[in-house]
């Protein structure tokens, strides 16, 4: 029997706008071998792929915003591609053998 495993997003109201974490999915129908690839090396820089077409993010308002700017580069007309911005209190059911990211605060002096 496979087990599920819970994954709890929540959303601090307290925290600043640059500082505030947001979960974020894209997922993707990209018809075009090359283009595929490229794509899913892109997203490779904000997050981690949990399907084929599909990759969750963990990003600030900034990130976020960078990665919106740069999907038009990668995909043509006939092209599908989502991107879910997730705040508030997420409730993840996990079922399979993909890690769950976590959310790494670093802090630079």
């Amino acid at each position: 029997m496979i087990q599920s495993r819970n994954r709890i997003f929540t959303f601090d109201d307290f925290v600043s706008e640059e500082r505030r974490k947001y979960l974020i999915v894209v997922i993707y129908d990209i018809i075009d071998n090359n283009r595929r690839s490229r794509f899913a090396k892109y997203l490779l820089g904000f997050g981690e792929r949990v399907q084929k077409s599909a990759f969750e993010c963990i990003l600030t308002s900034a990130k976020y915003e960078a990665l919106l700017s740069g999907i038009p580069q990668y995909i043509e007309e006939e092209d599908f591609v989502r991107v879910y911005k997730l705040a508030g209190n997420t409730d993840i059911k996990i079922w399979g053998n993909i890690p769950l990211m976590e959310n790494e605060e670093v802090i630079i002096i």
